[in-house]
């Protein structure tokens, strides 16, 4: 296992999380809970951290990451409320379809 991102922000940490599981590389989030050790301990040891399980997948999640993930489609038009709303949202903004 390797660590390939780091952040104060849980929510930043859940989401690169989850980018590269949708992209098959699994990863897991550690120190999820050490914010409340702060003072206690240093602020740099109580991050979030995301570690993939496979040393071999650590090189290319930390290229996506870095790099981000280019989101490919077409913009669509939602059934319901005729919103126009680009590829990478997979919900309507305005009624939730």
């Amino acid at each position: 296992m390797r660590r390939v991102f780091s952040s104060h922000d849980l929510l930043a940490a859940h989401h690169a999380r989850n980018l590269l599981e949708s992209l098959g590389i699994r990863a897991e989030v550690r120190n999820e809970r050490l914010a409340s050790a702060m003072g206690e301990l240093p602020p740099s040891e109580c991050q979030a951290e995301v570690w993939v399980a496979e040393d071999g997948d650590a090189a290319r999640a930390e290229r996506l990451l870095r790099e981000g993930v280019a989101v490919s489609g077409a913009p669509w038009t939602c059934p319901r409320c005729g919103e126009r709303l680009e590829p990478q949202f997979a919900q309507c903004w305005r009624c939730a379809l």
